[in-house]
C-alpha cells in the first residue's frame, strides 16, 4: 500500500487488489488489469498524461475512504493539482507493481515504469535546455515580436489601414440629427 497527501491535507492509501481494480473499471471502464498482469503499457501513458482520468481512478481506488469521510468525487477533484497529482500517480504505480502476481512481472513491470518515467524526466530536461538557450539568445522576444507584428498587421487589414484609434467608415448618424420627412 502506498500512500498520498491532497491539497486539502487528506492523507489517501492506494491499495490496489481485486475489489479495487473492479471498482476502477466499473465506475471509469479503466482497466488497471492490463497493466498489471499484460503490462499495457498504453495505460500508464494514458493515467500519466490526463490529469482527469488520473484523478477519476484515484477517486475509484480511494472511494471507500472517500465514503467515510463524505467527500465526493467533485471535492476530491478539487484538491488535486500540481505535486499532488504527481505524488498519487507514483503511489498508484507502485502499488499497481505491488500487486503483479508474478515476481518476474513485478520487476519487469517496475522496469518499464522506471523507463517510461526516466524518458519523460529526459523529455523535460531537454525542454527546460532548448527553452534556458531560446530566452538567453533572444528568440522568445524575437517570436514575441514577431507575433504582435503579424497581430497588428492583421488588424490593420480587417480596420481598413487603421489600427490607432480612427476609423474607415463613419458612424451612423445619432436618432436626433435625422430629420422626419
Amino acid at each position: 500500500m502506498k500512500t498520498f497527501t491532497d491539497n486539502a491535507g487528506r492523507g489517501w492509501v492506494i491499495e490496489i487488489n481485486v475489489a479495487s481494480l473492479k471498482r476502477v473499471k466499473g465506475l471509469t471502464g479503466t482497466d488497471l488489469i492490463a497493466l498489471a498482469v499484460s503490462m499495457d503499457t498504453s495505460v500508464a501513458e494514458r493515467l500519466a498524461s490526463d490529469p482527469i482520468l488520473l484523478c477519476d481512478v484515484l477517486y475509484a481506488v480511494c472511494k471507500p475512504q472517500a465514503d467515510e469521510r463524505s467527500v465526493s468525487d467533485e471535492e476530491f477533484g478539487r484538491a488535486m493539482a500540481g505535486d499532488a497529482i504527481e505524488s498519487a500517480t507514483v503511489a498508484l504505480l507502485e502499488d499497481i507493481v505491488g500487486f503483479c502476481p508474478s515476481p518476474r512481472d513485478r520487476a519487469a513491470l517496475g522496469r518499464v515504469l522506471t523507463a517510461m518515467r526516466d524518458a519523460r524526466d529526459k523529455a523535460r530536461d531537454l525542454v527546460d535546455k532548448n527553452l534556458d538557450r531560446m530566452i538567453e539568445g533572444g528568440e522568445i522576444d524575437r517570436i514575441v515580436e514577431s507575433a504582435m507584428n503579424e497581430a497588428e498587421a492583421q488588424l490593420e487589414r480587417v480596420s481598413g489601414g487603421t489600427t490607432s484609434g480612427g476609423s474607415s467608415t463613419s458612424a451612423p448618424a445619432s436618432p436626433g440629427s435625422i430629420r422626419a420627412p
